[in-house]
């Protein structure tokens, strides 16, 4: 479970929490193709997808935009 950043302020950085629901779970399918791309089972640091993909967005590294 995600602790930190809550998804208030996650929220808040990409607009409302379904946008942050689809952006966080697009985020973390790339972090996982990548690792399994490179051969690994796991994404580098042992952390979860989903939490590395929130953080990144929290950090500002995954800025979500409109098509």
């Amino acid at each position: 479970m995600l602790h930190e950043p809550s998804i208030d302020k996650l929220a808040a950085n990409i607009g409302s929490k379904y946008a942050l629901c689809v952006v966080v779970a697009k985020r973390a399918r790339q972090l996982i193709d990548n690792a399994q791309n490179q051969g690994l089972t796991d994404i580098p640091g042992g952390e979860k997808p989903l939490t590395v993909a929130a953080r990144e967005i929290y950090d500002g590294k995954v800025i979500a935009t409109k098509f």
